[in-house]
């Protein structure tokens, strides 16, 4: 059994909330990069090499890339012979991210209750998913959710005579309602199978993977680059402007489902979709 304090999960979690802020990961910043060379509607390269400078820039003065911080969703792998000692392990998580959202002066995004709408002050809570599995460490991983994007995601409970065809229109069509609204190129994370929530949370891991890796699943990895195709097809582009690099990347993840539904979920991603992690 081995120990891990409470104050190392929150000083982990405060520092992963700035750095994912701050810096896009390296898979995501080399496809921008190489789409801006490959795109062939010059005014969407032009906005491929902006949104490239910007992101230089938020690096290298350590500002947030965006302007929105984001709600932070936090997912930790827990190794069953794990023992969290000092404390509530919510409440470091929560303590770590107001630490990190408060020491670096980013923007606090969250409200107490979604109608009478007063802001929290620190950006908790956040959004908490544990998952035990064998070991004897702690795996953190921070993604700050912007609602630009996340406002155009969708949810469609199909039935099983649904086919493939329903099922790629539809991921097209919630991009195509989406517009320029969730600051496109898009990273899109799709989710098929579970249940009505289990599907948006697949939808949400698949946006954390590297965007260079396939669905293990041939069938699945297929299907991941027939969706890429047809969204770029759409013609929406960068910022909304046009062109043929409407998404960088779609991640899809299946999982088992009861024989009478199908559903499917799209989180939809922006071009500054963020997640950094740490080992304990």
């Amino acid at each position: 059994m081995r120990e891990i304090h409470v104050s190392q999960i929150e000083k982990t979690i405060a520092q992963l909330c700035v750095k994912a802020n701050r810096m896009l990961p390296d898979d995501l910043t080399e496809c921008v990069r190489r789409c801006a060379e490959t795109e062939q509607d010059p005014r969407a390269a032009k906005i491929l090499h902006l949104l490239e400078e910007n992101r230089r820039v938020a690096e290298e003065m350590q500002i947030p890339v965006c302007q929105d911080t984001g709600m932070a969703v936090v997912f930790a792998e827990v190794g069953q012979e794990v023992h969290i000692v000092g404390g509530s392990f919510a409440e470091a998580v929560n303590n770590g991210v107001a630490r990190g959202y408060s020491e670096g002066y980013l923007r606090k995004s969250i409200v107490a209750d979604p109608l009478r709408r007063e802001n929290t002050g620190d950006n908790t809570p956040a959004v908490l998913y544990t998952e035990f599995l064998p070991g004897d460490s702690l795996r953190l991983t921070v993604c700050p959710k912007g609602f630009g994007s996340e406002n155009m995601s969708a949810l469609q409970m199909f039935t099983p005579a649904a086919t493939r065809e329903s099922i790629i229109k539809f991921v097209v069509d919630t991009v195509i309602k989406a517009g320029g609204n969730p600051c496109p190129p898009l990273v899109l994370g799709v989710g098929i199978g579970s249940t009505f929530e289990g599907c948006a949370l697949l939808a949400k891991k698949a946006l954390c993977r590297p965007i260079e890796e396939h669905n293990p699943d041939p069938y699945y990895a297929d299907l991941e680059e027939e969706i890429l195709a047809k969204v770029n097809e759409t013609g929406i582009g960068p910022q909304g402007f046009g062109g043929t690099t409407t998404a960088l990347a779609i991640g899809v993840i299946a999982a088992p489902t009861h024989i009478a539904g199908l559903p499917v979920a799209v989180n939809v991603g922006c071009h500054v979709t963020r997640h950094a992690a740490a080992v304990i």
